[in-house]
C-alpha cells in the first residue's frame, strides 16, 4: 500500500512535501496493476494447464488429461491473479520510494 510509505520528515518544509508526495502519486496512478495481474493470470493458467494435461496423461485416459489441463488451468490461474496483485503493489510502493528519494527525502521504508 503506498499510504504506508513513510518518509522522514524532519526538516522538512511539509508545504513542499505534500506537493511532492501527490505529484508521485500521481505517477503511482500511471502503474497498471490490471495488466500485470492478467499477464500472471495469463502465465499461470498456460502452466497450470500444462502440469494438469501431463499428469491425466500419465495417469488415465484422453478425458483424464482434459480434465487435468482444465483443473491445472484454473488454479494456474487463479495463483497468477494473487500473484500479480502482490506485485502490482510492490511496484506501485516502489515508484512513490523512488520518486521522493529522487527528490531528495529520506524514505525510511
Amino acid at each position: 500500500d503506498v499510504q504506508s510509505v513513510i518518509v522522514d520528515t524532519k526538516g522538512v518544509d511539509m508545504s513542499r512535501y505534500q506537493q511532492d508526495r501527490r505529484e508521485c502519486e500521481g505517477y503511482v496512478e500511471q502503474v497498471s496493476s490490471g495488466g500485470t495481474i492478467a499477464k500472471s493470470a495469463g502465465l499461470g493458467a498456460v502452466i497450470g494447464a500444462v502440469v494438469g494435461g501431463a499428469a491425466g496423461a500419465i495417469f488415465g485416459d484422453s478425458t483424464a488429461a482434459a480434465r487435468g489441463a482444465a483443473v491445472g488451468g484454473v488454479t494456474g490461474g487463479a495463483q497468477g491473479s494473487v500473484s500479480g496483485i502482490a506485485k502490482g503493489e510492490n511496484s506501485k510502493e516502489q515508484v512513490l520510494r523512488n520518486c521522493l528519494s529522487g527528490r531528495g527525502y529520506r524514505v525510511l521504508n
